[in-house]
């Protein structure tokens, strides 16, 4: 291994925290704001990019700025590891500034300024993240992290909106503590806390109780951001944001930070050896094994979207860990390699979230019944999506649950082989009705989707609100439910003109017009009881500035699943377990 003193690793964390300066003062004139946007995402993955060659190649790139505290270096260091994590967030924040743009503008969002320029923030901090050389830089960048997404999370400004921010980062900021804490202990007892790759040797020699003090504190710091349970129920709040924040920083970065927080430590600070002889391995893939099927027996119970993503991401962010946890080189390579994976298939999904309720209002599964028809593209890159999370061949989530499969079953934990599986039964279980929903049933006809009914799942449907007291969905009553009886012919049909809006509403905009050929009402959504407009295959049925991403990621998550092996984030993977581990998978 080859150090080589270089400005890219600082070059690519600065280069989106200076591009908010020309993004605020752009403020008024959107399209050059824009610009500098996707300006700067394109430069740091260039610079990210340009890394990969020399660190495959055995190459580290240090950029140093002195003493962080005596006996602690300030520096940057881009590793494989790190790039791995770095190159997946710098590609994806590329494709999610173009999304962002068709969202923001679809939906005439307030404030967007403030947002485009937190999200360069937030892709500062997490490259920051990737690119720590120690424990005590990284706790330095994970809470710049959750500081630059606060306001994204909050973005909409309602009480809802405001009340997941203050969740979001009483937790987070509470986990930071617990890393801080746990990072100081690991100073004291080896007088280091640089990234080694399998691990601080004098951790092994050190007091036991002690070192699995730190293990522990060090894993409940970066257990939050990676939703292990209890410490999960901040996510799903958050979907409240945007749905190209939930799409990025809660399927790739802030969630990815938390979970490359814990491979840091697993690999980097104690090594699989040395975790494996304080027998912690074993508690942390229990935890694990537990959040994966439990989140998913709740996602069951989700109707709304979003949250039923969220518990989705809560079990998927589970696999990677219990991958890591497992300290098998087959295990670790799968749960590494589920990174990248899992960030472009949930991407996929929320992206396709997104270009629902632009464009249709439409947040609930049970609203969606034929909604196929309106959008055929996004919801065909959504049942892609969603097969390759269920672990169905020739997608990317089948090729890494497959090594953890393999590492489960080559160390004997028959326990963990069963929680995985019984999980990829779940997954199909409510994601199937999605698609079911979109393509296979009419308007009308359509039931409620959640596949659970018992309370364990949590409450369904709207919101309480003081306009109905507080009635829950389940006490709608029976003269406001639809008639099952509903004949889809005798539904009034609407003829439009040759972009596709209705006739009968000249002199409307462009939003009212489409709203009213999709028998939209911007507050409720879609009237279930009526016909979607049949959209056709060629993309009229939303923009393109949403259409390109969703279809980049879903063909990603394909190129993951069908041709791993020359996909660059499998050799960086296979580098990072050799490195570690001493085998060559």
């Amino acid at each position: 291994m080859t150090e080589i003193t270089s400005l890219r690793p600082v070059a690519a964390v600065l280069v989106s925290a200076i591009a908010i300066a020309p993004i605020l003062l752009s403020r008024g004139r959107p399209n050059l704001r824009e610009c500098w946007t996707v300006l700067a995402a394109v430069t740091k993955l260039g610079l990210v990019a340009s890394m990969v060659p020399g660190v495959l190649a055995g190459d580290v790139y240090v950029t140093e700025f002195g003493q962080l505290v005596p006996g602690v270096e300030f520096a940057l260091r881009a590793d494989a590891l790190g790039v791995l994590f770095g190159l997946l967030a710098s590609l994806l924040w590329l494709v999610t500034s173009f999304y962002s743009i068709g969202y923001m503008r679809g939906l005439d969002e307030h404030s967007q300024t403030r947002y485009f320029a937190a999200f360069a923030g937030s892709l500062s901090a997490a490259i920051g993240v990737a690119f720590a050389s120690n424990l005590l830089v990284l706790f330095v960048f994970y809470e710049l992290l959750t500081v630059a997404t606060y306001p994204l999370v909050a973005h909409d400004e309602t009480p809802e909106a405001r009340a997941a921010g203050r969740k979001y980062l009483a937790y987070t900021f509470g986990g930071g503590v617990a890393v801080l804490a746990g990072s100081l202990l690991v100073f004291w007892l080896t007088g280091t806390t640089a990234f080694t790759a399998g691990g601080i040797a004098e951790l092994a020699t050190a007091q036991p109780l002690f070192a699995r003090a730190a293990f522990a504190l060090l894993i409940a710091g970066f257990g939050v951001k990676a939703a292990l349970m209890p410490m999960h129920s901040w996510l799903p709040d958050a979907m409240v944001a945007p749905t190209p924040v939930s799409g990025l920083l809660h399927a790739v970065a802030v969630v990815k930070s938390g979970v490359f927080g814990i491979a840091r430590v697993v690999l980097d600070v104690y090594g699989p050896v040395a975790v494996g002889d304080l027998g912690m391995g074993l508690p942390l893939a229990g935890i694990a094994a537990f959040t994966l099927v439990i989140s998913s027996v709740i996602a069951l119970r989700q109707d709304n979207l979003k949250r039923r993503l969220a518990f989705s991401t809560v079990s998927q962010l589970s696999y990677i860990v219990l991958g890591i946890a497992v300290l098998h080189p087959l295990s670790i390579t799968g749960g590494l390699l589920h990174i990248p994976a899992h960030a472009f298939m949930k991407l996929t999904l929320f992206f396709c979230a997104g270009a629902l309720h632009v464009e249709t209002h439409t947040d609930d599964i049970s609203n969606m019944a034929g909604i196929g028809e309106r959008m055929p593209l996004t919801m065909t890159a959504f049942g892609v999506a969603a097969l390759g999370m269920a672990g169905i061949p020739l997608v990317a989530g089948f090729v890494s649950k497959y090594f953890i499969l393999l590492g489960t079953v080559s160390t004997g934990d028959i326990v963990f082989t069963a929680a995985l599986l019984l999980s990829g039964v779940l997954n199909v279980a409510y994601f199937w009705p999605v698609v079911y929903t979109a393509f296979f049933e009419s308007p009308g006809t359509g039931d409620p989707k959640p596949v659970v009914e018992h309370v364990l799942g949590g409450r369904y449907g709207r919101p309480e609100t003081a306009a109905d007291g507080g009635r829950d969905a389940d006490e709608t009553p029976a003269d406001e439910t639809l008639a099952d009886d509903v004949d889809v012919d005798d539904r009034p049909t609407i003829e439009r003109d040759d972009h596709g809006f209705a006739d009968d509403h000249e002199g409307q905009g462009p939003r009212d017009r489409l709203e009213a050929a999709a028998h939209i009402d911007p507050d409720h959504g879609h009237d279930p009881s009526l016909a979607w407009e049949d959209r056709r295959w060629n993309g009229e049925e939303s923009t393109w500035f949403m259409l390109g991403p969703i279809l980049f990621a879903a063909a990603g998550s394909v190129v993951l699943g069908i041709v791993p092996d020359t996909a660059v984030f499998l050799e960086i993977v296979r580098f990072v377990v050799e490195a570690v581990t001493g085998v060559s998978v």
